[in-house]
C-alpha cells in the first residue's frame, strides 16, 4: 500500500521539491497534500504538480489540521521547513507519524526561534567544527522528539551563514527523502543509518572526520 504524505511548509519548498524528485511513480509513498500557515511559494509548486495545496488561516486551529489530514487520508505528516508548532491535538492523533527536518545536529542549536539563518549564525558563533541536519519525530516541544537520522557537515574556515546554509541544505535534500522512503517501506518511521543516505556527498568533503 502506498503511504500518503502531507508536507507542511512555510517558505519556498526546496525540501518539498527534493521529496517530489525522490518520489516517482514507483515509490512506496506519494505526496497527497501540501499545507502551509501562509501563502508560501511552495504552495504554487504543489499546484503546478496538481497536488492539493491548502493554507491554514489559523495555524493553531487543530480542527482545521485534522479535517485536512482526514479528508486526504494522510498516513504520515512531514514538516519540511514548517516553522510553527503543530497543535497538541494533532500531535496526539498522529503520534509517531509526524517528522521534522532541522538544519543542525539536534539537540544542539534547536528550540523555539532557532530556524533558518539564526541556526547557522549560532553554529558559527559557537566555534564548533561540525554541524548538519536532523530528521526527528515531532512532539509537543520545538525540535525535541526522537532522532531518526542525522547527516554531518563540516564547518569550514571562512564560512558565512549563507555558505554553511547551502551545504546543510544539500544534505537535507538527501536525508529527508531517505527517511521518508524508509518509513514508507517499513510502514512507520524508523531509525535510519544516515551514512546510507549521504555517503560521498560533496558537502562532507573538506574536513577529516
Amino acid at each position: 500500500m502506498t503511504m500518503r504524505l502531507a508536507v507542511a511548509i512555510s517558505g519556498r519548498g526546496s525540501n518539498l521539491e527534493a521529496l517530489l524528485r525522490a518520489l516517482d511513480a514507483t515509490a512506496p509513498a506519494q505526496i497527497a497534500l501540501v499545507l502551509s500557515d501562509r501563502e508560501a511559494p511552495g504552495l504554487a509548486l504543489a499546484r503546478e504538480r496538481k497536488i492539493p495545496a491548502e493554507m491554514l488561516s489559523i495555524a493553531t486551529d487543530a480542527r482545521a489540521w485534522l479535517s485536512l489530514l482526514e479528508r486526504y487520508r494522510i498516513d504520515l505528516v512531514v514538516l519540511a521547513g514548517y516553522l510553527k508548532l503543530v497543535p497538541r491535538e494533532v500531535i496526539a492523533a498522529y503520534r509517531g507519524r509526524i517528522l521534522n527536518i532541522h538544519p543542525a545536529l539536534l539537540p544542539a542549536f534547536g528550540g523555539q526561534g532557532m530556524y533558518g539563518r539564526r541556526v547557522h549564525e549560532a553554529v558559527l558563533a559557537s566555534g564548533v567544527h561540525e554541524t548538519g541536519a536532523t530528521v526527528h519525530l515531532v512532539d509537543e516541544a520545538y525540535d525535541h522528539g526522537a532522532t531518526l537520522a542525522q547527516a554531518r557537515v563540516p564547518v569550514l574556515p571562512g564560512d558565512t551563514p549563507e555558505l554553511l546554509a547551502q551545504r546543510v541544505l544539500e544534505v537535507e535534500h538527501q536525508l529527508l527523502p531517505a527517511v521518508v522512503l524508509a518509513a514508507a517501506r517499513a510502514g512507520r518511521p524508523v531509525v535510519l543509518d544516515s551514512r546510507l543516505a549521504t555517503r560521498d556527498h560533496p558537502a562532507h568533503q573538506g574536513r577529516a572526520h
